[in-house]
């Protein structure tokens, strides 16, 4: 499966295709749609909005682990086994609304409409792949790499002919999480940036993405 496979994909015409039984559900910022230790019994896929999956520690450390976007599916546990529990939580950034499906309707879909679970797969398949990445990147690369690789993901819906792509609304703190780092290590590296026409930002980050990927690609050698 390729990369392509995977922008290709359409969750709204995929679950309209589908025939499945879903409901809508709306949360205004800082709500959850679900948490970490609650039974998984639906699979979700928001459809506005920007929420974030976050796992807390047995020691009480807080990390997130990924901002979701509109098409993207989250709360897949709940497809294994019928006492799975929530992996995360998931929590809306900004106002969200998302489509909730039963895990047997899902499952019921998946038996029926092969495609369906064709790129249903497909997308968790290139989600896996990323997760494994960012473990290595986590393990191998500084905090300064880790941040400008975050930030490119996180360009990923943006329009590829655009240099410049607002990236999710997202804070420091957050951003600090999910690469393993300090609040203050990521205002430095972010002034940093911004110095170096990287990104600009203000109430949002709009990232120049031929500059940061060529930066990225250079190990950042000569910056």
């Amino acid at each position: 499966m390729s990369v392509k496979h995977y922008e290709s994909f359409s969750p709204a015409a995929l679950l309209e295709s589908a025939d499945l039984d879903r409901r809508t559900v709306d949360l205004n910022p800082a709500q959850c749609f679900f948490t970490q230790g609650d039974t998984a019994d639906s699979v979700y896929c928001l459809q506005q909005g920007h929420a974030k999956l976050t796992v807390v520690t047995q020691k009480g450390k807080q990390t997130t682990i990924m901002l979701l976007s509109p098409g993207d599916f989250f709360g897949e546990e709940s497809l294994t086994t019928v006492a799975a529990q929530r992996m995360a939580t998931a929590t809306a950034v900004n106002t969200c609304t998302a489509l909730s499906i039963k895990r047997g309707e899902m499952l019921r879909a998946m038996h029926k409409n092969p495609a369906l679970a064709d790129q249903f797969l497909s997308f968790l398949l290139v989600r896996g792949m990323r997760i494994q990445a960012d473990l290595v990147d986590q393990k191998l690369n500084p905090s300064e790499q880790r941040l400008a690789r975050a930030l490119l993901l996180m360009t990923k819906r943006g329009k590829t002919d655009e240099p410049h792509i607002l990236v999710p609304p997202v804070t420091q703190e957050t951003l600090a999480e999910m690469i393993g780092t300090t609040r203050s290590r990521v205002s430095f590296f972010m002034n940093r940036f911004r110095d170096l026409g990287l990104i600009h930002y203000k109430a949002r980050i709009r990232v120049h993405k031929p500059r940061l990927e060529a930066a990225l690609l250079d190990q950042f050698a000569e910056i």
